[in-house]
């Protein structure tokens, strides 16, 4: 089983396969655009630059169950991301991470790879590490500055 079985439709509702993320390393994080790590969208969109070309993807999943943190259209978070943070990695439609509701992907994810406590994830900016087979790698809690994952990417890379 990899991550590459699985489907997600981008910020504008187009169905987008995992398979086309084959070959690469995708890290893969929940975000939210009002929320005090919110900040990590800059961290992120610098990795993003510096190893994009090496074969890293970065896709940011924008999510409201924390602190009702993400109220946002699909179009209202694009902007936000565009203007304050000028991300060019791509996102996703907002989904839950958590719950019945879990997007599949997210189901996956956090049964491979759980949490310190269990397999929920515990705040926004969570982030998953995959493979270029498109096995989960490694998991790094919110907190987690993005650059400091840089040792891991290169490994992977």
């Amino acid at each position: 089983m990899s991550i590459h079985q699985f489907n997600f439709k981008n910020i504008v509702g187009k169905e987008v396969s995992f398979k086309s993320f084959e070959g690469k390393v995708v890290l893969i994080v929940n975000t939210a655009s009002n929320c005090g790590l919110t900040y990590h969208y800059k961290g992120l969109e610098d990795l993003y630059q510096e190893y994009k070309d090496a074969g890293l993807e970065i896709i940011g999943f924008p999510c409201n169950q924390f602190g009702k943190q993400e109220p946002g259209t699909s179009e209202e978070i694009q902007s936000f991301c565009d203007l304050n943070y000028g991300v060019t990695f791509p996102l996703s439609e907002k989904i839950e991470v958590n719950g019945s509701n879990a997007h599949p992907v997210y189901k996956y994810l956090k049964s491979e790879l759980k949490g310190k406590l269990n397999d929920s994830i515990k705040w926004n900016f969570t982030k998953f590490l995959i493979d270029r087979d498109g096995t989960p790698y490694k998991r790094f809690s919110a907190t987690v500055e993005p650059e400091d994952i840089k040792p891991y990417i290169s490994e992977l890379l």
